[in-house]
């Protein structure tokens, strides 16, 4: 069994040389948690440009689904590159673009007719879910939830409540939005517990927001993430997407759904909204979508995607090589993949809740599939977050050997390609439980 091999002091030689040259000519805005510069990668396991080996728990913010280069994806992309590198199918016509579209029309929830829109990212796919809903509502007010991570274009941004440095200095942004809690049960607004609270969040929108400041016939779409991402890889209670579309559909407004990062075989399901039992109106997807090329689509009811020539396009999107990559990354997510991300997703929670009874600090284990988080707290009593442990953990997981990411104030996520190999997740436990220990044990 490959592990992982730590050759040099991080960031060796090579590494600390492109690093002050990254400083000195790239934004300084990118948010890096650790110095890693990669130089290949293949399935999970990622060489650093001086030689070491990383197990990489990350797959490059969930998007590398079927693991760093594929050898399908990549034979998809070479032809597709010896064809056509790009027309843009927003003027023109070809047949990756087409083919896309259907499959992906076919495999949205719901046997209703849909239309597909491609855009290069998941801040695209919701831009275009945001002014879809506009299109075709004809209304101004929108609601989204606190925890949010929509992307970072302007109306994106808007929809968007996870971390005030994401916002700061951009007002004015794009105004009736109204922000409201999320089903975030270990840490309830509210203060009740599931589920003795009957959803009071899902029917405080009704109850108190209709009836107090927003008028629901003015309301447009709900924006909503299955499975909240940056947020904290919040997942909510059985019922609660389905008595938010119950209130939708009294009251006509739409139900946007954010895969961008939920999506594409992750969790277990092709869609992360799957698990709840709801159809959308429109769902955004990106990251996993293409294993690593850039892509975004927006599919809609066909009755819905009804805006008129002109009304939004994209020049780059629906480029034929991502294209090309994203239909080989479906075949080999419906041959075994998916499968594969709910039965190793099991085994590396139950591995992950197994640790929890051992540290006091590991204060809530959650997540579906390939989609887990751990959230980190000074006590389990008043659920201080601890997020000085979370950070000293992810960069102690990185100098021994191990990838990992934060979402939300207090939570590490584990997002891995979903070829991942019981073996790795072993190993991914291991590790983590070694820093776990340094850090906070």
């Amino acid at each position: 069994m490959k592990s992982p091999q730590i050759k040099t002091s991080l960031p060796g030689p090579r590494a600390r040389q492109l690093i002050k040259l990254d400083k000195s000519f790239v934004s300084p805005s990118y948010t890096r948690v650790y110095p890693l510069v990669v130089d290949n990668a293949k399935g999970l396991w990622v060489h650093d440009v001086d030689g070491n080996v990383f197990l990489d728990f990350t797959a490059g913010i969930a998007t590398n689904s079927t693991g760093h280069c594929h050898p399908r994806v990549v034979k998809a992309i070479k032809a597709q590159a010896d064809r056509l590198l790009h027309m843009s199918g927003t003027d023109f016509y070809y047949t990756p673009q087409i083919l896309l579209a259907e499959k992906l029309a076919k495999l949205a929830p719901g046997r209703t007719a849909k239309r597909v829109y491609f855009g290069n990212s998941g801040a695209e796919a919701v831009e275009a879910a945001f002014k879809l809903a506009r299109w075709h509502t004809k209304r101004e007010l929108n609601i989204a939830f606190f925890g949010a991570f929509h992307g970072r274009t302007m109306g994106a941004l808007s929809l968007t409540a996870s971390k005030t440095v994401q916002k700061k200095h951009y007002n004015p942004f794009v105004p009736g939005i109204t922000h409201i809690p999320y089903a975030y049960c270990y840490r309830c607004a509210y203060n009740l517990t599931y589920p003795k609270c009957d959803l009071y969040c899902v029917r405080w929108v009704e109850d108190t927001l209709f009836r107090t400041t927003v008028p629901a016939e003015e309301v447009g779409a709900i924006f909503v993430e299955p499975i909240q991402g940056e947020g904290g890889y919040i997942v909510p209670p059985p019922g609660f997407h389905k008595e938010l579309k119950k209130i939708a559909k009294k009251y006509g407004i739409l139900y946007v759904v954010d895969e961008v990062q939920s999506g594409m075989g992750r969790t277990g399901k092709m869609f992360a909204v799957e698990h709840f039992g709801v159809q959308p109106d429109i769902m955004a997807l990106a990251k996993g979508i293409a294993s690593g090329l850039p892509l975004g689509a927006m599919i809609a009811k066909s009755k819905i995607m009804n805006w008129e020539a002109g009304s939004h396009a994209s020049t780059f999107g629906g480029n034929p090589l991502s294209c090309q990559a994203s239909m080989a990354t479906i075949e080999l997510l419906e041959n075994n993949m998916m499968k594969n991300a709910a039965k190793q997703g099991d085994r590396l929670t139950n591995g992950l809740k197994k640790l929890q009874k051992a540290y006091e600090c590991m204060g809530d284990v959650r997540g579906k599939g390939l989609m887990v988080a751990v959230e980190l707290v000074k006590d389990r009593e008043t659920k201080a977050p601890a997020t000085h442990w979370r950070n000293g953990i992810i960069r102690k997981s990185f100098e021994k050997g191990l990838l990992v990411l934060g979402c939300g104030e207090n939570s590490i996520r584990f997002s891995p390609s979903l070829s991942v190999k019981p073996g790795e997740v072993d190993t991914c436990l291991s590790i983590f439980e070694d820093a776990l220990k340094e850090v906070a044990g």
